[in-house]
């Protein structure tokens, strides 16, 4: 089954959760974040690590991962901003849905930390 490859900049919380399910699934949202997105590409994931997950957590990690891309087709990319921003929003309430669909492991692919960003 195709897959399509997708980023997401975390920090080192949601890290550890990631770690905890054997780099498999994405952990549950909190009650203040009503979506999860996944980017699309290595460029804004990166920025958004670099840039903001350093300056909250002290280190960001953008992560690499693949998911079906039949399951992908029901959410329409999302471009905030400039034209490289662009993710998914996948509601909270369906977030372990997406996790059952995620091909492989998740894969740390860049670290970034305060000092070097």
């Amino acid at each position: 089954m195709p897959a399509t490859t997708l980023y997401r900049p975390v920090g080192e919380k949601e890290l550890e959760l990631i770690r905890a399910s054997a780099w498999r699934a994405f952990p549950p949202r909190l009650a203040e974040q009503p979506i999860f997105y996944p980017v699309l590409n290595e460029e804004y994931a990166t920025q958004i690590a670099r840039d903001w997950n350093t300056r909250e957590d002290g280190i960001g990690y953008v992560l690499r991962f693949q998911v079906e891309s039949e399951y992908l087709q029901q959410f329409p990319v999302q471009t905030v901003g400039a034209r490289v921003n662009q993710e998914y929003w996948i509601p909270a309430e369906e977030l372990e849905e997406f996790n059952r669909h995620i091909v492989g492991q998740i894969k740390i692919l860049t670290e970034f930390s305060a000092s070097r960003a």
